[in-house]
């Protein structure tokens, strides 16, 4: 078992280094690790400084508590600041989330998701930046945007076709279901599934394997790969932040919002 030692203590990221591996772990648990306003800066924060040291040779991405990441909080959008008086959802993404999923992808060093329990939204776009994903058996994973009246951000409706293709993608974006495990696995989503007690000794092993392998040829393979696979990403980035936009103006995403808040199902009248 890596025994990590706490490097950067934040309010809602726990930053840990063993060696050449640095643990990121974002930390509201009570919040099932929902990204907030201050979620989104110290994640932003953790990313870039383990991109920008060199004695990192890999990091580990981790949910604290039972949850990897519940995706946005509902409870903490943004301030009105549409015409509409609605949350700026463009500036939302563009500002806060985009460069997080970039920064992850663009790393010159391999980034492993151990997804630890409920993945959602956001959260399955950071996951999917990394470059391998190993999950906890009870783990599942969905884009949920649908749900309130939204559409997939985060690059999901890039990175998720990618991997699973069209028509899989297209199931999890427009029925919002939750995809076990085991099921991301079979559909090629994610790479390993563990048993319950298993993730942090497989993820650990993995990571102390990367770390001790050719960091240089790593970032090279990610830049190449990058290249053939995923030279729209940012493109597709702004055209999902543009559309999420739209998707603020309307009854359904308040209907959603609302739904959500009163733990009932949504009422959308298609408006």
């Amino acid at each position: 078992m890596t025994t990590f030692e706490d490097v950067r203590e934040l309010e809602t990221v726990n930053v840990a280094r063993a060696g050449g591996v640095a643990r990121i772990e974002l930390n509201r648990p009570d919040a099932l690790n929902a990204w907030d306003e201050q979620l989104g800066s110290d994640l932003r924060q953790s990313v870039e400084a383990a991109a920008q040291d060199d004695e990192v040779r890999a990091v580990l991405l981790t949910g604290a508590g039972r949850a990897f990441s519940s995706g946005a909080d509902l409870r903490s959008l943004p301030s009105a600041a549409t015409p509409e008086g609605r949350p700026d959802l463009q500036r939302m993404l563009t500002e806060r989330y985009h460069p997080i999923i970039t920064a992850v992808r663009t790393m010159p060093k391999p980034v492993v998701a151990a997804v630890n329990g409920p993945c959602a939204g956001i959260g399955v776009s950071l996951a999917l930046a990394a470059d391998l994903i190993v999950a906890r058996e009870s783990a599942y994973f969905v884009l949920a945007f649908v749900n309130v009246g939204l559409v997939p951000d985060g690059g999901t409706s890039f990175l998720v076709p990618n991997r699973v293709g069209l028509a899989r993608a297209t199931e999890m974006a427009m029925l919002g279901e939750r995809i076990p495990a085991p099921q991301a696995l079979e559909w090629g989503l994610i790479n390993r599934v563990v048993g319950e007690d298993e993730l942090e000794r497989a993820a650990g092993e993995l990571l102390a394997r990367l770390a001790s392998g050719p960091t240089r040829a790593y970032a090279n393979i990610k830049r190449l790969l990058n290249r053939t696979l995923y030279p729209e990403l940012r493109a597709q980035l702004d055209a999902e932040a543009e559309a999420q936009r739209e998707q603020g103006r309307t009854q359904d995403f308040v209907e959603g919002v609302v739904a959500f808040a009163e733990k009932r199902p949504p009422e959308f009248s298609g408006s």
